[in-house]
């Protein structure tokens, strides 16, 4: 089986199948730092990113930027002093699809990259 690593965001149309609870049991501690949280009915998947101050947590967000642009699936992001939170979710399905797990993996990749390069 692959790896949310491995795995590309595939195009999603309206009516597209939503992720199932088991596929949910499945991905999600491929994630562990990322929250399932309901909004309006809708199963979304947040994480705050933390910064020590606004620059990085804007280069950060604009790092997750590119990488949705490249992947053509694209995020909520609220970027603050200090922080910077993301909430992927797919608005075509209003809920959880497969891709949403593949981008959150990226942006803790890239959270990682950050790290790297910045004490945090």
């Amino acid at each position: 089986m692959e790896t949310l690593a491995e795995m590309k965001c595939e195009a999603c149309r309206v009516g597209a199948p939503k992720v199932t609870d088991e596929e949910i049991a499945e991905y999600q501690p491929l994630i562990p730092d990322w929250q399932l949280v309901e909004r309006n009915g809708i199963r979304q998947l947040e994480r705050v990113f933390q910064f020590p101050d606004f620059a990085q947590a804007l280069a950060f967000t604009n790092r997750i930027g590119e990488i949705a642009e490249k992947e053509g699936h694209h995020p909520s992001l609220l970027t603050e002093w200090g922080k910077t939170t993301v909430t992927w979710w797919t608005m075509k399905i209003e809920g959880l699809h497969r891709n949403d797990f593949i981008m959150a993996y990226k942006t803790d990749e890239a959270y990682s990259e950050s790290l790297g390069k910045h004490k945090i």
